[in-house]
């Protein structure tokens, strides 16, 4: 390798650093500090670069939160994808199987790797108005319906099997997640305030047997008291 090409190679890479630099330093601000009062300075002072290192990388305020917002939830999103595969691809115990698919799902805003992501959908979801739309639709087709989608085609592949009755598989995700995640959304502030993991079962088992009472086979279903 010449050394032109050497010094290309080390400028390539430290750009791709300094990039990556700036979105770890963006998920952070943006989940402390929200879209509206978060400032370009700060981000750049976090990420240890000059803000017009920043802006030559992003070029403003609002590409920049997009980017961030798709790239954190695309990391997110493949996490949550992997969790339904696991437990839906190889069905055992149907109810246990959907109960500890509820629990990886709902406590994973707990997780420390997914911290500052969270903490930036708290702030959306509190300001949202503030939020550019664009940006709040990128985050929402590379997360949240990119999980919905995949836990729609596991429960597709449930009723293929005869574990669940016919019925729209993505409506379906939508009360599964709604009945395991709701209250303890709510209950934790989106993942703000830890709950005790007993705790947490005992919402998702019933928010199962819920979800159960409703798309299980009629022959599987459970005699009214």
């Amino acid at each position: 390798m010449s050394s032109t090409d050497s010094t290309s190679t080390r400028a390539k890479g430290g750009s791709a650093e300094k990039r990556a630099a700036i979105l770890r330093a963006a998920r952070k601000v943006f989940g402390r500090d929200g879209y509206a009062r978060a400032s370009i300075d700060a981000i750049a002072a976090e990420a240890g670069v000059s803000t017009r290192t920043l802006y030559n990388h992003f070029g403003g305020k609002e590409s920049l939160f997009t980017e961030t917002v798709t790239d954190s939830a695309t990391g997110v999103s493949a996490a949550h994808i992997a969790t339904v595969g696991r437990h839906l691809d190889k069905v055992t115990d149907l109810q246990e199987d959907l109960v500890a698919l509820g629990f990886d799902l709902v406590t994973s805003p707990l997780r420390e790797e997914f911290a500052d992501h969270f903490a930036m959908v708290r702030q959306i979801n509190s300001e949202a108005a503030h939020f550019p739309q664009a940006s709040l639709e990128a985050w929402q087709e590379a997360g949240p319906r990119r999980v919905r989608r995949e836990l729609a085609a596991g429960f597709d592949r449930l009723q293929s099997r005869g574990l669940l009755r016919p019925a729209r598989s993505d409506r379906m995700a939508q009360h599964f997640l709604a009945l395991v995640g709701s209250e303890v959304q709510q209950r934790s502030v989106g993942g703000a305030i830890p709950l005790d993991d007993a705790e947490v079962r005992d919402i998702i088992e019933d928010g199962v047997r819920a979800f159960l009472g409703g798309y299980l086979p009629q022959e599987h279903g459970t005699s009214p008291e």
